[in-house]
């Protein structure tokens, strides 16, 4: 036997290749067959999706600015409310209301999708469908009533500022300041949140039936290619 798996493709294989059609649609039809199959056997999990709207109003935070400057606004300030998202301080509301640890939480049942000004959506996965809706809504409602706390000591904070530039002596003042300034999370007060969708959520699969038959049927579909390329008679000498 010639040594033919590492030698160059020659036109025969590929006109085998193409005379063996029949195997290749029983092949993905059994595929196909598999794929659903274990979709039903070992199914996904569900997924919730919760949203809240949020806005930056970079016009009034950073008035005549460039552009260039107001998109490294809109980064900076995204930046840090999901970091506020996955903060120990949500995430163990988000525990205690649900009954998971936090542990649990960032092993990856939850996650954050388009991070811009606009909708935020917040999906949470669980093996039951009323689970990812409650753990997407409580991590939605976390999330808005921390910033919603961050917005208002935002504001306090700036007003102390002020009251003590007017009088830099002022002992109360001073302390009122270094309070606030160790509960700031960094937000500006322009900014604006909102619970758009926290109840009655939208749950689906994680993964649909269709991506198990396609990949069930493109497994198939390659494994019999290969199988018809690398079977071959034996040639005499």
């Amino acid at each position: 036997m010639r040594n033919w798996i590492l030698a160059a493709p020659k036109i025969d294989d590929f006109i085998r290749l193409l005379r063996a059609w029949r195997f290749w649609v029983l092949g993905a039809l059994l595929g196909a067959l598999l794929g659903a199959g274990c979709y039903y056997v070992f199914p996904p999990q569900y997924r919730a999706r919760a949203t809240v709207v949020i806005d930056f109003n970079m016009e009034q935070a950073w008035p005549n600015n460039p552009d260039d400057k107001l998109f490294y606004y809109l980064d900076r300030e995204a930046r840090k409310l999901v970091d506020v998202a996955n903060s120990d301080a949500v995430l163990q509301q988000v525990a205690v209301k649900t009954g998971r640890t936090v542990t649990e939480l960032r092993a990856g049942e939850l996650e954050l999708s388009q991070p811009q000004d606009g909708g935020w959506h917040f999906y949470a996965s669980a093996t039951r469908a009323d689970a990812a809706a409650n753990l997407a809504s409580a991590w939605a409602e976390a999330f808005t009533s921390q910033v919603q706390q961050g917005i208002q000591t935002a504001v306090t904070l700036d007003a102390a500022r002020k009251a003590l530039a007017a009088n830099p002596g002022d002992a109360k003042t001073q302390a009122e300041v270094d309070t606030l300034e160790a509960k700031s999370l960094g937000i500006t007060p322009e900014l604006q949140i909102s619970a758009a969708q926290i109840r009655d959520l939208p749950v689906e699969r994680k993964i649909g039936l269709g991506s198990y038959v396609l990949a069930g049927a493109g497994l198939c579909l390659t494994l019999g290619a290969l199988l018809i390329l690398f079977t071959r008679k034996k040639e005499r000498a």
